[in-house]
C-alpha cells in the first residue's frame, strides 16, 4: 500500500516513504531520524554521545580530516562518510568509527 510522500532531509522535496536513496538528489538515508550506528537508537545533530549506548557521535571526516557530526555526509566538505576496507576480498563500505573492518577485521 502506498503511503504519503515524505520530505527528503537533504533537498526537502517529497519522495516515496520507503526510499533508501532520494530519487531527486541522490543522497542516501533521506528519511526518518538519524540513528546511532551502533545501537540504531535515534540521535540528534549536535549530540556528542548516543543517549542509549554512549557511542561518540563526533568523528574526523576521512576526506577533509575535519571534525563532523556522525551522519551520512560530512558537515564541512559534503562528501559521504564511509571508508572502504582495503582487503580486496572484502571491500566493505562502513562508517569511519573504528580502526578495523566490521566484516573481516583487517586494519582500515
Amino acid at each position: 500500500m502506498a503511503g504519503y510522500k515524505q520530505p527528503c532531509r537533504y533537498c526537502d522535496r517529497l519522495i516515496p516513504p520507503e526510499s533508501n536513496v532520494c530519487p531527486l538528489c541522490g543522497k542516501v538515508e533521506p528519511l526518518g531520524p538519524l540513528r546511532c550506528p551502533r545501537c540504531r537508537d535515534p540521535v540528534e545533530r549536535g549530540w556528542i554521545r548516543c543517549s542509549r549506548c554512549g557511542l561518540g557521535l563526533e568523528l574526523l571526516c576521512p576526506h577533509c580530516f575535519e571534525s563532523t557530526f556522525f551522519g551520512s555526509y560530512c558537515d564541512r566538505c559534503g562528501r559521504r562518510l564511509v571508508v572502504v576496507c582495503p582487503n580486496r576480498k572484502c571491500g566493505t563500505e562502513q562508517p569511519p568509527l573504528q580502526d578495523v573492518c566490521i566484516r573481516c577485521g583487517q586494519p582500515l
